[in-house]
């Protein structure tokens, strides 16, 4: 009997990937080898700079730079994490800011300028409110995860032994992106009343935001022509044994069917605008197409 291949493996702890872990799904031909990464943001950077892992979660903009890096990493349409990002930029409750117009100028946090989020907040205040990144000065807690990119003259570090949850309530930058742990009361949206422009972002133009999605080594994927395809059934089987806990909000409401979709079909608009704005602000020289990036074999997939 053919021993299944073994592939060291960093994926998050979501519940459409629990069924994977916990072997309630499995495969005779492969079998996965988690390795527990908290936060899993810190396996970006493992496998950019050191390709310590077969099959990796990644976030797109971190994909697009690997890929111009020349990493030999080729990405599946599978789509762990995702959400819509209006609300993702908040001020101080007190703050003086008004709108997105009130940004020309001003401070803003965020983890690092190529964190997949902020890549999306910028492109949608470029594009929808007018508001130049180069305007802005960025406070930021750490470098991109692929070590050859540097950041823009723009963007600062946050002082030793400061964060940016701090910086905010202290009014020492203007804004934050993605911040976690706000308590109730302390910071508002910068957008007024995120949800509805959301709502009626994804009704002008379809795109349901792709954060974070599957890489695996070329190497691997040229030696087993079988393997894309593998893993994108075992992966979408464990979704289809555990609901994703996005169908319990109002998220299935607003995209309609699965909250969570896989494949090429469902997500090539959303991938390629996150790659165009990838582009404009300057983490890529290239505008890449989602084709190449992801494997071809599941050009086709839904």
């Amino acid at each position: 009997m053919t021993m299944p291949l073994v592939l060291r493996t960093a994926i998050g702890n979501y519940d459409h990937v629990r069924a994977l872990k916990d072997g309630t799904v499995g495969s005779e031909r492969v079998r996965l080898d988690f390795v527990e990464v908290e936060p899993i943001t810190r396996a970006f950077r493992r496998m950019v700079r050191g390709m310590e892992f077969d099959v990796c979660e990644i976030a797109l903009a971190t994909h697009a730079q690997a890929h111009a890096a020349g990493k030999p990493l080729t990405a599946l349409p599978v789509v762990l994490m995702r959400g819509f990002h209006h609300g993702a930029i908040v001020c101080e409750a007190r703050s003086d800011l008004r709108g997105p117009a009130d940004l020309v100028g001003r401070r803003i946090g965020v983890r690092a300028y190529s964190q997949t989020t902020g890549v999306w907040v910028r492109g949608i205040l470029h594009a929808d409110y007018g508001i130049d990144p180069a305007t802005i000065t960025w406070i930021t807690e750490e470098d991109a995860h692929v070590q050859e990119y540097q950041d823009p003259p723009n963007v600062l570090r946050v002082p030793p032994g400061r964060s940016l949850r701090e910086m905010l309530l202290a009014r020492e930058i203007d804004a934050a992106i993605g911040l976690r742990g706000m308590a109730r009361g302390e910071a508002r949206t910068v957008i007024p009343d995120a949800d509805a422009a959301a709502s009626a972002w994804f009704r002008g133009n379809g795109v349901y935001p792709v954060n974070h999605v599957v890489a695996v080594r070329d190497a691997l994927l040229m030696e087993h022509p079988w393997l894309a395809e593998e893993l994108f059934r075992l992966f979408s089987a464990a979704k289809a044994a555990r609901l994703p806990v996005a169908a319990r909000t109002g998220v299935m409401a607003l995209v309609g069917g699965d909250p969570l979709p896989y494949g090429m079909a469902a997500n090539r608009t959303s991938i390629d605008l996150l790659l165009a704005f990838t582009a404009r602000q300057g983490l890529t020289r290239d505008t890449y197409r989602a084709e190449q990036l992801f494997a071809t074999r599941l050009n086709d997939s839904t």
